[in-house]
């Protein structure tokens, strides 16, 4: 199944991305929602958030700019079936959020989390991430990352699931269509 990471990745990382007027799309995003949806994949989202430690915006927000992404989604004909975020940080300003938390990237618990919470297959699963904390977290939880450098996102979510259906260890996974994809970074 496919594990999004969310700025930098579906939406562009302006820093601190917590209100709906902050929100921008990666070109192709919502396409690459869909074709994952279209693959029969769950598509779930998994974010570091300490936006919400560091006091820059609260939780509300946060869910209140998911529901904004799950509506354009949906208006695309594409959904996210699931989202995790961490708004832990260990250097946040409010008390509440300030500690370590095993759901901040690079440490996989948002990850296990999911694979725990729904039929999730994880030799068919992986993560597309633009930074090496997203990498590391999907090799903590077992499954291939993808590092995703900006560029057309369902573009290079074609080229993963190509690789993903190549995959030795994956023998039941198939998609037709793409390009290959070059070596996991």
């Amino acid at each position: 199944m496919a594990f999004l990471d969310r700025d930098g990745v579906l939406n562009h990382d302006d820093g601190f991305v917590g209100a709906v007027a902050q929100f921008r799309w990666i070109e192709g995003a919502r396409a690459a929602v869909k074709r994952l949806n279209d693959a029969g994949m769950f598509v779930f989202v998994v974010s570091n958030q300490s936006g919400v430690a560091r006091g820059l915006y609260g939780e509300a927000d946060i869910h209140q700019l998911h529901a904004h992404l799950a509506a354009e989604l949906a208006a695309a004909g594409a959904h996210i079936d699931d989202i995790r975020f961490c708004p832990f940080h260990p250097e946040g300003l409010v008390a509440a959020y300030r500690r370590a938390s095993d759901w901040r990237k690079p440490a996989p618990g948002m990850i296990l989390d999911l694979l725990r919470a729904w039929p999730v297959d994880g030799a068919a699963s992986f993560l597309v991430g633009d930074k090496a904390s997203d990498l590391a977290a999907a090799a903590a939880a077992g499954i291939p990352g993808y590092l995703f450098a900006g560029g057309d996102l369902a573009a290079f979510t074609a080229q993963v699931l190509q690789s993903m259906a190549h995959r030795p260890s994956n023998p039941g996974f198939s998609l037709s269509g793409s390009a290959s994809l070059g070596p996991l970074v």
